[in-house]
């Protein structure tokens, strides 16, 4: 597990607010400078997809796999937002008449990778996963070869090919958009250029408003990117406005409130307190009062003797009880324990030959101008030798849901490739089925009801509605 998937993990797991802002404090720079380019230049807007982004990765966390690359995921769901706030008939002219300009463009200086930056970041999503991955470490996450290589599970040399063989995959896309980059002279200018510093603060600032819309359990991000986009179409100058005017003020206000409710359940409790001190005051003053007498003292004693006699049987009695549940349930909660481990141990054998076949659909559509198989023989060749080796799970228990191209998909992470035919019913009456997605990822769901199709459907695309907004 790297140091991010740690933090990460603190995060979901603790709800840590300091794994959180050194989360943001890394990662920045590189969502910050992606959103530059993505947005031809305009600062204030990156500066609000970069908000976007953060608040997305707090709301968003508990979903993601705890192996996710944090690096990768971030660079992907930025070129996202992006081009959520950018589509439109300009964008496309924009696009059109940059195509026109790159055709003669032969130097490799900074003017000239602000002429490429509008497509180097969706270049690199059209890359296959462990390229992509190696890519983002590389260039935007600044880690040497050795760190890429632990990162992907290989040597140093062989992290080092990979990289090579990336720029080189990326050097062609490039190439068919009219950019005569050569690969190496690509691999210098991503060295350099790909992560530029955000400006001062600006990673506070982000950490703060997206824990605190958190905290609030608010649509505020889609409200906020909303907001964002409607104010560049018509004005262009409103993003910086709606950032500082708006959220900081929720911000307070959120905090303002929350200390005013603990400063009220202190006063009440105290109240309480009072109260109850008050009456066992007055209780205690009848009872010295009654004792004064001799025979009313004796009789107290004797009241207290029995009530102690009494409170030690309860406790005997108690036990006794706890000792036959423990005899009479120990067999039946053994057996319920180790069905439970074995349905645990199918279940990570399916998340893990899943994956395997994920690996080997992407590698196919690498091999063909990313498009994913119509059927398991098509993509055998490229599977691990530890999914060939499962004796227990063969192909025809899962079926394809998604046969289109990789680049076609917005959000790898949400989209089902494959899923187990028959769900699985589970010892507390619900049931679970097995699922592997576009990114590489797997998961397995649970449906109480039984019913899968409402959750499905929200994570399931054809070729057909592949890449239209939303999707």
């Amino acid at each position: 597990m790297t140091d991010s998937q740690r933090l990460l993990a603190d995060f979901v797991k603790h709800g840590s607010e300091t794994a959180f802002r050194d989360l943001v404090t890394r990662y920045t720079g590189l969502v910050y400078s992606a959103a530059v380019r993505l947005v031809d230049g305009d600062t204030h807007l990156a500066q609000d997809v970069t908000q976007t982004v953060f608040m997305d990765l707090a709301r968003m966390a508990r979903k993601l796999s705890s192996q996710v690359m944090l690096g990768g995921w971030l660079h992907q769901h930025t070129c996202f937002v992006a081009a959520t706030v950018m589509r439109g008939e300009r964008r496309r002219q924009s696009r059109e008449r940059q195509a026109v300009e790159m055709n003669n463009l032969q130097d490799h200086s900074k003017a000239s990778l602000a002429q490429v930056a509008p497509i180097l970041d969706e270049a690199i999503n059209q890359l296959g996963t462990e390229d992509r991955i190696a890519v983002v470490l590389r260039f935007f996450e600044q880690s040497d070869f050795r760190s890429v290589g632990e990162t992907l599970g290989i040597n140093e040399n062989a992290a080092r090919m990979r990289v090579t063989r990336a720029l080189e995959k990326l050097h062609l896309l490039l190439k068919h958009r009219g950019v005569t980059f050569s690969a190496a002279a690509l691999g210098t200018v991503l060295a350099t250029e790909a992560v530029t510093a955000a400006p001062a603060g600006l990673a506070v600032g982000l950490a703060g408003t997206a824990l605190a819309n958190l905290a609030a359990g608010s649509g505020a991000s889609l409200t906020l990117l909303k907001t964002i986009t409607m104010a560049k179409l018509k004005a262009g100058i409103l993003g910086a406005v709606i950032a500082a005017g708006v959220a900081t003020p929720l911000v307070i206000h959120y905090q303002t409130q929350a200390r005013l409710r603990d400063q009220d359940s202190a006063l009440q409790q105290q109240s309480e307190q009072l109260a109850q001190l008050t009456a066992e005051n007055a209780r205690l003053s009848n009872l010295v009062a009654q004792a004064n007498s001799s025979p009313a003292q004796d009789q107290l004693r004797e009241l207290l003797r029995l009530r102690g006699d009494v409170g030690v049987l309860k406790g005997q009695l108690a036990a006794a009880v706890k000792v036959q549940q423990r005899n009479t349930h120990a067999p039946q909660a053994k057996a319920e324990a180790d069905l439970m481990e074995e349905q645990k141990q199918i279940a990570i054998a399916k998340l893990n030959y899943t994956k395997g076949w994920l690996l080997a659909f992407l590698l196919y559509a690498d091999q063909n101008h990313g498009q994913f198989p119509t059927n398991f023989d098509q993509a055998t060749s490229f599977l691990p030798d530890e999914a060939k080796g499962q004796t227990n799970l063969v192909p025809d228990q899962f079926e394809i849901a998604y046969q289109g191209l990789l680049n076609e998909i917005t959000n790898p992470a949400t989209i089902i490739v494959i899923r187990e035919k028959e769900a699985v019913q589970d010892l507390d009456g619900g049931s679970h089925r097995a699922y592997g997605f576009a990114d590489g990822h797997s998961e397995i769901h649970k449906a109480v009801d039984g019913n899968f199709q409402p959750w499905e459907l929200q994570h399931m695309i054809s070729p057909q509605t592949a890449g239209q907004p939303g999707q």
